[in-house]
């Protein structure tokens, strides 16, 4: 069974400053999204399915949706604030969406064979999507083996501004042994690398330090650790409206509790995307520099 794409797609793109989801980047106004399920196809996926809020569904379903269905089947599911387990109930301070790991939660339905996870803002690189779909393409039927594709933090960052990565740290063996979500990371004036700690300092961080870049592989049972570990959050964010249930919050609680184990794949692709709206005159010119050297079509479907 081929394994399927999950692209987050829900996000409020508020450092961008709209919905960027929809952007048209390529000649023919491809989004970022488009040239991720090209590459998805090629790869060796089978099924995409898209996360997204139920205030643009029509938008989605006009601009992005009719373009593949006679290319690959897909199918969405909604990210929506109130969408949480018995008896939590939304607080009228809450505003942001719930994190990635809510989001892949809202998939639970209709996946049921290996999967990967993706954002749909990200520019992964074609080479990724098949390595992706290579590794979990010898996933079906078993549990707990999980992977991510690592990026060098390097070649991760955004000229606009700061930037959110999961910082890795993996043995000997590529398995990761613990992943951290950094929610700033920046190049300083003096070309080094920095992130906030939990404290708010910024520490140095090694240019080619692997990050999570939200490109994932996982198997169903995923799912069930998640709605799980979901109550836990809320449990212990009951006063913190503005906290998230990211994925590598998750990953690392498995690596931790020793319940999976997750292989950070490399990959020779080079990540860009548009963390910011100054970002994509430089994202615009990168897609036609690919185009011209003959890894993308100039129409693609």
């Amino acid at each position: 069974m081929k394994p399927t794409l999950l692209i987050l797609a829900a996000g409020m793109g508020s450092r961008y400053g709209g919905l960027k989801q929809l952007d048209g980047l390529g000649p023919h106004g491809e989004t970022i999204m488009d040239y991720s399920v090209y590459d998805a196809i090629r790869g060796g996926f089978g099924k995409v399915v898209f996360v997204i809020r139920q205030s643009f569904a029509a938008d989605f379903q006009e601009k992005i949706l009719q373009k593949y269905h006679q290319s690959i089947p897909v199918e969405l599911v909604f990210q929506e604030l109130d969408n949480l387990p018995a008896p939590f109930t939304l607080s009228p301070d809450r505003v942001k969406p719930w994190g990635t790991n809510h989001a892949v939660l809202m998939a639970k339905e209709v996946i049921k064979e290996p999967f990967a996870v993706i954002n749909a803002d990200d520019f992964y690189g074609r080479e990724s999507f098949g390595i992706l779909a290579d590794y979990l393409s010898k996933l079906d039927g078993k549990q707990n083996d999980y992977c991510m594709v690592g990026y060098q933090v390097g070649n991760t960052l955004s000229e606009s501004g700061s930037v959110a990565r999961g910082i890795c740290e993996k043995d000997a063996e590529d398995y990761l042994t613990s992943v951290v979500e950094r929610t700033y990371i920046i190049r300083d004036t003096d070309g080094q690398i920095k992130y906030k700690d939990d404290a708010g300092e910024l520490q140095p961080l090694a240019e080619k330090t692997p990050v999570s870049m939200n490109m994932w592989g996982f198997t169903p049972e995923y799912f069930t650790y998640s709605e799980n570990y979901f109550v836990d959050f809320l449990t212990k964010n009951a006063g913190n409206p503005k906290a998230e249930f990211f994925i590598p919050l998750m990953a690392n609680e498995l690596i931790v509790s020793k319940k999976a184990k997750i292989k950070v794949l490399d990959t020779p692709s080079k990540w860009f995307g548009v963390t910011y709206a100054d970002d994509r005159p430089a994202v615009v010119e990168k897609i036609h520099s690919l185009i011209n050297r003959g890894e993308y079509p100039e129409k693609l479907f």
